[in-house]
């Protein structure tokens, strides 16, 4: 007897991953290439990157020095990124050292509160610094074993993995420590002052 889809029942839906966000789909093997400003060409052996306002220690690295300094220790962020634009990478990696441990030597005031991250081409974003520390945020120039691309914020980008992907600033360049919040270019442009995709931060007033 032939059997009709009335009697097979519904099918059942695909589990939806629990590590991705409400809002958000899997991209699989690929990285989508998403930038506000035309990807920067930086000679990693000029490349430095600097901690400067509320610290009292205003300090700068090279890319060489920042190695140095992680040593044979390099800090190692297994787990998931997050784009605004609704794609999420699963199990990736990135390589570098902890914004901690540079901030241990720049040292942060009291008022610290904020911090701006600048990248090469002017580009700006802004989180408050509890967002950055705590093992929160690294400064990265491997992705997967590999050199960071270019096209994906090489030599060297920030991560902050636990938020939209634009507040880990390609080919950063500096990083200010301030008393109060400054909003970067997509939070001037409409986009939320935070971004936690948990909890679908994308707009202002989400």
């Amino acid at each position: 007897m032939a059997i009709t889809r009335g009697f097979m029942g519904r099918r059942k839906q695909a589990e939806r991953d629990p590590r991705l966000p409400p809002g958000q789909y899997d991209v699989g093997k690929s990285w989508p290439v998403l930038t506000a400003e035309p990807t920067a060409r930086i000679d990693a052996e000029r490349w430095s990157l600097g901690i400067d306002g509320l610290v009292a220690n205003p300090t700068s690295w090279s890319l060489r020095e920042l190695k140095a300094l992680a040593g044979t220790t390099e800090d190692t962020y297994r787990g998931d990124i997050h784009c605004v634009t609704t794609w999420s990478k699963l199990d990736t990696s990135f390589t570098g050292i902890a914004l901690d441990t540079l901030l241990e030597i720049a040292q942060p005031l009291p008022e610290a509160t904020y911090v701006v991250e600048e990248s090469t081409t002017r580009y700006r974003t802004n989180l408050p610094i509890a967002d950055v520390t705590g093992g929160k945020a690294w400064i990265v120039w491997e992705h997967e074993g590999k050199p960071l691309s270019r096209e994906h914020g090489g030599p060297v980008r920030m991560l902050v993995p636990h938020l939209y992907f634009w507040k880990s600033a390609k080919w950063i360049s500096k990083i200010t420590l301030l008393d109060h919040d400054q909003p970067g270019f997509w939070e001037v442009n409409g986009y939320h002052d935070r971004g936690d995709p948990w909890l679908e931060q994308r707009f202002d007033g989400d």
